[in-house]
């Protein structure tokens, strides 16, 4: 009996969930965690106090890279609301440098400032994507936490913004955190996470509840549906999570990833430090944005050797992902709230946030029936010196198809972000469009991290 097949199209496929997959022998799904690399802003400017370096955004707008995070003042000072937006720029994605913007002075010093008070304490911009953004609005934002309430914000440049209305755009949740939007090109539609208290009990009082993630869609960023919290799979804990960093993944915009900042509440590490908790980060992923996959547990980044980072709100990820070569760039902040916090860099290469792994016994994937729309099979992967990869094709009544199974192909090894299949020395599969196969992988000490059918 044929199996019903799954439509992939030419998309980059990751191996973070099990959307594809299903017969796994001997191998399993694994994290891959990223690298530290260079701290990219030290919060040493006057105006950066303790509590700042949080709430970040990076994105690129043409040639130029751009980060927005909070500065906190060190005095509060009223007259600027306490805290603001900073911004910084960047040519390569890697080195940063503040841009004094002529918009806010501190003690008689121009700064990066671009918004202050309450809405600067959580300001997060974005392009707006909607082909039907007028230009003097391509940019846009959310912000605000006191009262509880999100208002909009619309901008030419990204520099110099306005009320996109003079009402908040919804109320529901608890805003002091990092709440983030996007125009999501899969739904045609705006969207945006924010925190909210989920209770487990018959409690109104949000402050016995746990911290947890909900979405809004609008179709005109003004009006906006009621929340719906995120779902997970059944079996996965219940954690606080304080932000989110939701966003699309580069060339597989069809797959969310988020980074959650995990809080502990009750747990205490650093005798230093005053204030009770300790956090890090996760990663999970989602097809449709409101369902979430969540097969790593663990940390992925963890706080380390340095004592700092054994405190609250640390390893908070900036939403954005940006691509800096082979490699994809994301920012964490770490001593958080010590005169000492900064912003840190942190790589993957493209599109190795997970894999499927075999270990030198090897082991065996096969993934569901796929349709067929494009003439090579292409992977990312990675070996071990002794390592293999060998990959079958198995037709729709279960047989290796002719010439094209796994001991027809050649075997795979090393370490690539782009490999073409070939079946002695054939990559082209353009004779099986439009019908279904199963791709059969054959691991040893090997990571498979994506695949993707091209033309």
């Amino acid at each position: 009996m044929k199996k019903d097949f799954v439509k992939i199209g030419n998309r980059q496929e990751l191996m973070l969930d099990t959307f594809l997959l299903e017969v796994m022998n001997q191998v399993s799904l694994q994290m891959n965690p990223p690298v530290r690399r260079e701290v990219v802003l030290k919060m040493d400017q006057p105006w950066e106090g303790r509590g700042s370096g949080i709430y970040s955004v990076v994105l690129k707008d043409g040639g130029v890279y751009r980060m927005y995070y909070r500065a906190t003042f060190p005095d509060r000072d009223p007259s600027l609301g306490g805290e603001g937006c900073a911004y910084a720029e960047s040519a390569d994605g890697i080195s940063w440098e503040r841009k004094n913007l002529g918009l806010y002075s501190y003690k008689g010093q121009d700064t990066n400032i671009m918004i202050t008070g309450d809405h600067g304490h959580n300001f997060s911009p974005f392009i707006d994507r909607n082909p039907n953004c007028p230009p003097g609005e391509r940019y846009k934002a959310v912000a605000g936490h006191r009262p509880p309430a999100l208002f909009g914000y619309k901008s030419a440049d990204g520099v110099h913004w306005e009320l996109a209305g003079k009402d908040p755009l919804f109320s529901q949740g608890a805003f002091d955190s990092h709440n983030l939007a996007f125009f999501d090109t899969n739904l045609n539609r705006y969207v945006c996470y924010s925190r909210y208290f989920a209770t487990q009990d018959s409690s109104e009082k949000l402050s016995t509840g746990i911290r947890a993630i909900q979405r809004n869609l609008s179709e005109d960023f003004i009006s906006w549906t009621a929340p719906e919290p995120l779902t997970y799979d059944p079996g996965v804990p219940f954690e606080h999570f304080y932000t989110n960093a939701v966003t699309p993944c580069p060339g597989a915009e069809h797959l969310y990833l988020a980074f959650p900042m995990r809080f502990l509440h009750e747990r205490y590490k650093n005798p230093e430090c005053s204030a009770v908790g300790i956090s890090d980060n996760v990663i999970m992923s989602s097809r449709d944005g409101l369902h979430w996959s969540r097969p790593h547990l663990e940390s992925w980044v963890r706080p380390g050797p340095d004592p700092r980072n054994w405190t609250h709100r640390n390893l908070i990820t900036a939403q954005g992902i940006l691509e800096t070569g082979a490699e994809f760039s994301l920012f964490i902040n770490e001593n958080y709230a010590w005169d000492s916090s900064y912003i840190r860099r942190v790589t993957v290469p493209r599109h190795r946030f997970g894999s499927v792994h075999a270990d030198r016994g090897g082991g065996v994937l096969l993934t569901k029936p796929i349709l067929i729309e494009g003439d090579k099979l292409r992977i990312n992967y990675a070996t071990a010196a002794p390592g293999s990869v060998r990959v079958g094709l198995v037709d729709e009544n279960g047989w290796p198809l002719g010439g094209y199974s796994t001991e027809d192909c050649d075997v795979i090894y090393g370490d690539e972000l782009e490999k073409d299949v070939t079946w002695h020395g054939r990559s082209d599969l353009s004779f099986l469009r439009g019908k279904a196969a199963q791709l059969k992988f054959e691991l040893t000490d090997a990571d498979l991290f994506a695949l993707q059918i091209v033309k």
